[in-house]
């Protein structure tokens, strides 16, 4: 197995990688990956050749955590990790895993840190890699939970996959009036959403108003925003990533807490779902509901009721100092 690092002569054959793998999202592409800012990330991004023949890469940035150098994959995506075909074996898995143990030792990495994709990505189910992870000394880091919706029905059978109290909210919402349409409007929606964070948790967004647009401008198919509107006014928010053909992922959800009333979240969430069905995904990932483990019960049971159940977004680290 032979491990090169990525530079600009392997663009296309990692796009078209990516494009025709097993478990790659947007978030792998050298499109998105480039978006950010050159010092922003030291990139140090992986290709794995078996017999000359590119198998897998793996995006990655060269950073300093806990004062230990350390190739993470990846800090600027929600998803990082191995990028490999419907084929990959359990041998290959292997030779990956130890593939990288010893490129990262021979460039003097003191950790390695890998979050993969969900199950719900993978055109054909496969855990080779956690396995070969945990043979070869790696351990978890963390095992957040994410909400995904299985999108087993049909456009106008949406309803049945809600539970009665939030097809309640969703029926409310509608004789008050919200209007659930795509927007363009990325200014008033983070406002709303810079407000629900700093209200709620006290933080700032991950992304930056300009950097919204700019991957909207990068991926205008696969990135679009959903606004509840009630007379004009934008009320709530949504941005959907299209990650991969299988699976859109929901990303800031956000509202007005002075329309709480109007239920508008409930709508967004019916609406995007029938979206989703319409354009033949098979999952909706609502995200996260747990923050380093810690789980938001509330959270957890509103996304529930709108049929989610939990699937594990595994973090590995291995350890090289010793």
């Amino acid at each position: 197995m032979e491990v090169v690092q990525y530079e600009k002569k392997y663009l296309d054959s990692w796009e078209d990688l990516v494009a025709g793998s097993s478990n790659g999202t947007i978030f792998h592409t050298r499109k998105f990956l480039s978006y950010h800012s050159p010092d922003k990330f030291k990139d140090n991004s992986l290709l794995f050749f078996e017999d000359k023949k590119l198998i897998a890469v793996l995006p990655a940035a060269d950073i300093k955590r806990d004062g230990s150098r350390t190739l993470w994959s990846h800090m600027g995506a929600s998803y990082g990790g191995f990028v490999h075909n419907e084929s990959l074996s359990i041998k290959q898995s292997f030779d990956l895993t130890q593939s990288l143990i010893d490129h990262s030792l021979s460039e003097k990495f003191e950790k390695i840190v890998i979050t993969g994709v969900p199950l719900c990505y993978q055109k054909r189910y496969n855990q080779y890699l956690d396995f070969a992870f945990i043979k070869n000394g790696f351990n978890y880091l963390k095992r957040e939970v994410t909400s995904v919706i299985t999108l087993n029905v049909t456009e106008d059978n949406a309803m049945k996959l809600i539970k009665p109290e939030s097809r309640t909210s969703v029926r409310k919402a509608e004789k008050l009036g919200v209007v659930i349409k795509k927007s363009n409007d990325f200014e008033e929606y983070y406002n709303i959403l810079k407000s629900n964070l700093a209200m709620r948790h006290n933080v700032q967004p991950a992304h930056t108003l300009e950097e919204l647009y700019t991957l909207k401008e990068l991926f205008p198919q696969k990135i679009q925003l959903f606004g509840a509107y009630v007379k004009n006014k934008m009320i709530a928010g949504v941005i959907n990533f299209y990650c991969n053909d299988k699976t859109v992922l929901v990303f800031y959800i956000s509202h007005n807490q002075e329309y709480q009333q109007y239920r508008a979240v409930n709508l967004l969430f019916y609406t995007i779902m029938k979206d989703a069905i319409s354009r033949g995904l098979e999952f909706l990932d609502f995200g996260l509901f747990t923050v380093n483990m810690d789980p938001n019960w509330g959270l957890g049971k509103f996304k529930e009721s709108f049929g989610a159940r939990g699937l594990l977004r595994d973090s590995f680290f291995l350890d090289l100092k010793y």
